[in-house]
């Protein structure tokens, strides 16, 4: 249609959209900076880098009306790489603490040369299809194989919009073996988003949450690793017995079997060739890169020893730089090892880097308003309001009211890693106030936006994964309800078990 047909149209109106998660941080910073006119400074007593409850003292405002104007300016700037000098306040030619994003912005982008270059060499869809080719006529336990690799996919480096492309192999393939259509999605979506929920080392979830919280990555990582493989057993065999029953009767089905699907049933997808030597050493690489990071990252002996140990002469001890320099190097082995040479490296390397970007700039913008914040000193007074909820709580109650505060912030901020990067700095400090770790923070936000992002109609994943499975978006969420209950329930007990045995 060309312009001119399109204006002669008649006005339609349209349906509304909620706004992407640019303009919703932009929107944001407006909001906070105006706020900063009416909020008062105040600042908290630090021990140890940690405020002392109690101390807090209304300040004068430390900024004129042009200086705010200044900040509201450079605010994505200092998001970026804004230095704190000896007075608390950030700028960008201050001397003293790196106070910006710039660390988790470099490290996204490092990831997703490496995950990018990985997928260009078709390793990752050939071990996918391996796995479909090998268990096809043991449908059971191919579900529990492709939504187990899909949910660590997710646990470790946030696979979340990479699982759209599986639909078209595994809709036809399910189908063929008398599964149906929501099957499809159990295996896709609840596998992704439940790996996600469990995060382990994904840099979406625990990397930018414990940023903004101020605590190595590795901490905590021993409770979301046993949450991981009980919350990911209990999704899967949710996902098993519905299935299983589809395929004893086609009644018990929730979406039912179009023409189009007893034809797709009887053609069946034509899988490809088994992985060659080529593929299966990109991905033992990819693994092992994986395996390496989770080694490098825990604080063994504070974890082992106590929180005050030593760290032991062979701890790595890695944070963002190091992790950076890891995914960027392991970018071109894998590249070279699937076969990619030259100017299909470097395109592969910046596709991946093109392809993250966005959720890089999220973290910024996020940042940002933390600055805004932190210079107007309004962070601590914000805190203080709060200090009551926390102050004197019992520790499980503690995390579990993190949790369900973190749901509704998940809505309106859907992206994890802006909402990690906006909301931490705040909420991990009120955990200081009880006898609960800040990580215990970093692990209720993973569970309260794993929660959400099963349900959110404005996930991407969700509503774009419905939709390539053609399944509506009702009859999903009665179908998943009962899970995501089930869920809630088992996330609570953690977070009162971790939150005890601290």
């Amino acid at each position: 249609m060309s312009e001119y047909e399109n204006a002669a149209a008649p006005a339609t109106r349209k349906a509304w959209r909620f706004p992407n998660t640019y303009t919703v941080l932009l929107a944001i910073t407006a909001v906070v900076w105006l706020l900063t006119f009416i909020i008062p400074s105040g600042q908290y007593h630090m021990a140890d880098g940690r405020p002392v409850a109690g101390s807090f003292q209304v300040t004068a405002s430390p900024l004129t009306t042009v200086q705010r104007i200044k900040e509201l300016f450079l605010a994505p700037v200092n998001g970026l790489y804004g230095v704190e000098n000896a007075a608390g306040h950030v700028g960008p030619y201050e001397s003293g603490n790196l106070f910006g994003a710039i660390g988790v912005f470099f490290y996204v982008l490092s990831l997703g040369a490496f995950i990018v270059t990985t997928t260009k060499t078709g390793a990752i869809d050939a071990c996918l299809g391996h796995v479909a080719q090998r268990f096809r006529q043991r449908g059971g336990l191919l579900i529990v194989m492709v939504m187990l690799l899909i949910a660590i996919g997710g646990s470790t480096y946030g696979m979340g919009e990479e699982t759209l492309g599986f639909y078209a192999l595994l809709v036809p393939l399910l189908l063929g073996l008398g599964f149906d259509r929501m099957t499809a999605v159990g295996v896709i979506l609840v596998g992704s988003v439940v790996g996600n929920m469990n995060s382990t080392v994904n840099p979406f979830m625990t990397g930018a949450a414990s940023a903004g919280a101020g605590v190595p990555m590795g901490s905590g990582i021993g409770l979301r690793f046993a949450m991981f493989i009980v919350l990911t057993a209990v999704a899967i065999l949710y996902v098993v017995r519905y299935a299983r029953r589809v395929q004893r009767n086609a009644a018990h089905s929730v979406v039912g079997f179009s023409v189009e699907d007893r034809e797709l049933a009887q053609a069946r997808l034509q899988l490809p060739p088994p992985m060659n030597r080529r593929q299966k050493g990109v991905m033992l690489t990819f693994a092992v890169t994986f395996v390496f990071m989770i080694f490098a990252i825990i604080p063994w002996a504070q974890v082992i020893a106590g929180p005050n140990a030593t760290s032991w002469s062979w701890q790595l001890d890695w944070y963002f730089p190091e992790l950076t320099a890891l995914f960027f190097v392991m970018s071109i082995v894998t590249g070279l090892l699937g076969g990619l040479r030259g100017n299909g490296l470097y395109n592969a390397m910046l596709a991946g880097i093109s392809d993250f970007m966005g959720a890089a700039l999220v973290i910024v913008l996020a940042r940002g308003i933390t600055v805004i914040m932190h210079n107007a000193q309004i962070t601590d007074t914000v805190l203080h309001s709060m200090e009551s909820l926390a102050n004197g709580a019992p520790s499980g109650t503690f995390t579990v009211m993190m949790y369900l505060l973190i749901m509704p912030l998940s809505f309106l901020v859907p992206s994890s890693s802006g909402l990690a990067t906006l909301a931490m700095p705040v909420l991990a400090p009120m955990a200081d106030f009880t006898d609960v770790g800040r990580e215990m923070v970093v692990t209720a936000f993973q569970c309260a936006v794993g929660t959400i992002a099963m349900i959110s109609p404005t996930s991407a994943i969700v509503m774009s994964g419905l939709a390539l499975a053609k399944v509506s978006y009702t009859r999903y969420l009665l179908w998943v309800l009962p899970l995501l209950g089930l869920l809630v329930v088992l996330n609570c007990l953690f977070l009162v078990l971790g939150a005890a045995l601290k």
